[in-house]
């Protein structure tokens, strides 16, 4: 286990060229409300997979817009991917959770994958748009036994079961524990001032209808004030996209939670590695 701080501030864009920093810096300097609404449009925008989001086998599904699949009998056990991927990058966990004799339901986030536009429209949505997504896939699809998260995946569903939505057990893998740190690093990449990530900052939660500080999982979670799920949170110390730190920090806020710290596995490579699903297999079934 790891108790170390990290002060490595994060963010899931891909490297920016110096000249559109300076230009971003340039126009910042004289048109920040535009510059604020050009980062909240590509805050909202999760890249577009590269591969196919379906997994061999399974009962397709439509619920709405969200598109996904389901395999097997028994318990059901939800599956949530992160912020641009797609149900496919789950695929290792759902023949061990078969052979456990569950239900395995995943699906596709809207926006992303084979689901529709959300309510912002084509290729756009947001952190509370797949908090919902999971109560509304919950409600079509039975009780839920388990939910595994990924990732943005996994900060929707830790804050979709702190906002009511029922599970047994929950697994956080490789979590992010506060979408605010991560803005931080989101105006740094891409060069706006501190001023116009306020800007940005409130344009955000005008455009969620949340505020950015209901949606830190370790306050809400330390401040629940009611029994919450047994969950298993993991994190790996070479993820070089969602600071291993926020797991720490919300296995430490989340009552009886579990924490595992793996090292070397990145942040996607865990979701295949055999000792993390045997563990996530032991946790749902315990």
């Amino acid at each position: 286990m790891s108790t170390e701080k990290s002060t490595t501030v994060r963010t899931q864009l891909p490297p920016v060229p110096p000249l559109v920093r300076s230009a971003v810096g340039a126009l910042d300097r004289v048109a920040p409300e535009l510059v604020a609404r050009g980062a909240l449009r590509l805050w909202c925008t999760p890249a577009r997979a590269k591969h196919p989001s379906a997994i061999p086998g399974g009962t397709a599904f439509r619920t709405g817009p969200i598109a996904g699949q389901v395999w097997g009998d028994g318990p059901a056990v939800y599956l949530v991917h992160g912020w641009g991927g797609h149900r496919g990058q789950l695929r290792s966990l759902v023949e061990p959770l078969l052979a456990a004799g569950l239900r395995v339901v995943a699906y596709d986030a809207p926006a992303h994958g084979d689901s529709g536009p959300g309510a912002l429209g084509r290729r756009r949505t947001t952190l509370p748009e797949m908090m919902s997504a999971l109560g509304t896939v919950i409600d079509a699809h039975g009780p839920a036994r388990a939910v595994v998260g990924h990732s943005m995946g996994a900060a929707a569903s830790a804050l979709a079961v702190l906002d009511g939505t029922p599970t047994e057990r929950l697994v956080l893998v490789t979590p992010l524990a506060d979408p605010s740190t991560y803005t931080v690093g989101f105006a740094h990449t891409l060069g706006f001032s501190e001023r116009t990530r306020h800007r940005f900052v409130v344009r955000m939660e005008k455009l969620a209808g949340r505020r950015l500080a209901e949606l830190d999982i370790p306050v809400r979670a330390a401040n629940a004030g009611r029994p919450l799920p047994a969950t298993l949170v993991l994190s790996d110390r070479a993820d070089k996209e969602a600071d291993h730190a926020d797991g720490t920090r919300i296995a430490r806020a989340w009552p009886g939670a579990e924490l595992v710290v793996s090292d070397g596995l990145g942040h996607r490579r865990i979701l295949r590695d055999d000792e993390t699903i045997k563990r996530i297999v032991a946790h749902v079934t315990g």
